[in-house]
């Protein structure tokens, strides 16, 4: 089965060549790639986000396998939902699924569940695939989808992706999608967004957590990151930078309602 993409022609061009200019021009490095554990990525239409998603993938050596953690925005299918789609179609061509990597993870992981219905209308994770085949065309996905966790599932779900990780005979990048606060002016959305920041380049994952949830900071990604924090620490990174920051205002000019953007690198 292969997953079919649902916001090609509204997150990013439906057209193979309009699309892979835009990713071209998007991927601007500004160092060589580095290899890392893990990094933070917006997931937002291209024309906002994509400047910040683009230097984060061009500073980031992709290896052939990546474990993408996006949030579930629709609130369908299970809390912790594998894709059990054999490929995800883009217009770039077939991402192909890494079945033994998820048949791993699903033997060591029990509470992920099986659940095609979780991504089904789910852009989180969608958008990330131009930019990860654009950089390496032999890529191979394990897409999970996350909603309604707890602290404490988020990071007992880190430590168990490390562990199964550790035991994994291949190098695996792992992704978080998230875009920052939602809709509130430029200027609350740059101060809610910097306590969150701060929480993710202190590697506070805990941290993180609370203050998304005390200062009601709509950071829709914010069980994927502490997720991947957690598994980014129990696998021996030590910090987390910050790529780049931007808002939608800086787009569009409309800065009493905007959006953040973070994009961030796990080492």
């Amino acid at each position: 089965m292969v997953r079919q993409p649902v916001v090609a022609g509204q997150f990013y061009p439906r057209d193979e060549g309009e699309l892979s200019r835009q990713v071209e021009n998007l991927l601007v490095p500004s160092s060589a790639p580095q290899k890392v554990r893990a990094i933070i990525v917006p997931h937002a239409g291209y024309v906002y986000s994509g400047a910040v998603a683009g230097k984060v993938f061009a500073q980031t050596d992709i290896p052939a396998q990546v474990l993408l953690l996006g949030p579930n925005h629709h609130g369908r299918g299970a809390r912790m939902a594998l894709s059990s789609a054999d490929a995800w179609r883009t217009p770039l061509g077939d991402v192909p699924v890494a079945a033994a990597l998820r048949a791993h993870l699903c033997e060591r992981i029990p509470r992920l569940e099986m659940d095609e219905t979780a991504h089904e209308y789910e852009h989180s994770l969608e958008v990330m695939l131009p930019f990860l085949i654009k950089l390496r065309p032999d890529l191979e996905i394990v897409p999970i989808a996350l909603r309604a966790l707890s602290l404490s599932e988020c990071l007992t779900l880190g430590t168990q992706i490390a562990e199964a990780l550790k035991s994994w005979d291949a190098e695996v990048l792992m992704l978080a999608s998230s875009d920052m606060n939602h809709f509130s002016s430029a200027e609350t959305t740059e101060k809610l967004d910097s306590l969150a920041i701060s929480a993710m380049t202190d590697y506070a994952p805990e941290r993180l957590y609370r203050v998304v949830y005390e200062r009601h900071i709509s950071m829709c990604g914010v069980l994927p990151a502490v997720t991947v924090l957690q598994a980014a620490r129990e696998s021996g990174a030590t910090s987390c930078r910050l790529l780049c920051y931007s808002h939608s205002g800086r787009v569009n000019h409309d800065l009493s309602s905007v959006v953040g953007y973070a994009g961030l690198s796990i080492q």
